[in-house]
């Protein structure tokens, strides 16, 4: 069981999911890891996480702007919220800065078990396609 705070957890976990490290960063995920990535892809561990991520991005790291804890329903859970911005650049290597992110974890007994990761991506990647208005 990890000691750290449930922050503390999932800001080291975001460090390393981003490195991009996610063997190191599946050793702060429960084994029964549940991630919800954009748009409803369901995934198991975070080298899947890494790897879609790979493919719509060159690179891509994330400006957290604040870290936010609350109950989890359950006296062993706390949620925990990262809340910032992506930048970095797109797979075609055109840069990129202020794609608004929201991600939800769900830590138990010093172990992330849920992550679900909402951004602004699709959006964005519309309008580069010229089929959303900017």
């Amino acid at each position: 069981m990890n000691n750290e705070s449930p922050a503390a957890i999932v800001d080291e976990y975001l460090r390393l999911l981003m490195g991009p490290e996610p063997a190191a960063a599946r050793s702060l995920a429960a084994p029964d890891l549940r991630i919800r990535y954009v748009g409803g892809r369901k995934m198991r561990d975070p080298a899947e996480a890494a790897a879609f991520t790979a493919g719509r991005y060159r690179w891509i790291k994330k400006r957290i702007d604040a870290t936010e804890t609350v109950a989890g329903g359950s006296p062993e859970a706390t949620v925990v919220y990262s809340i910032g911005t992506l930048y970095g650049e797109w797979a075609d290597g055109t840069p990129f800065e202020g794609n608004r992110y929201v991600d939800r974890y769900v830590v138990r007994r010093g172990r992330i078990a849920e992550m679900d990761v909402w951004n602004d991506s699709a959006e964005w990647m519309l309008v580069r396609a010229g089929l959303a208005p900017a």
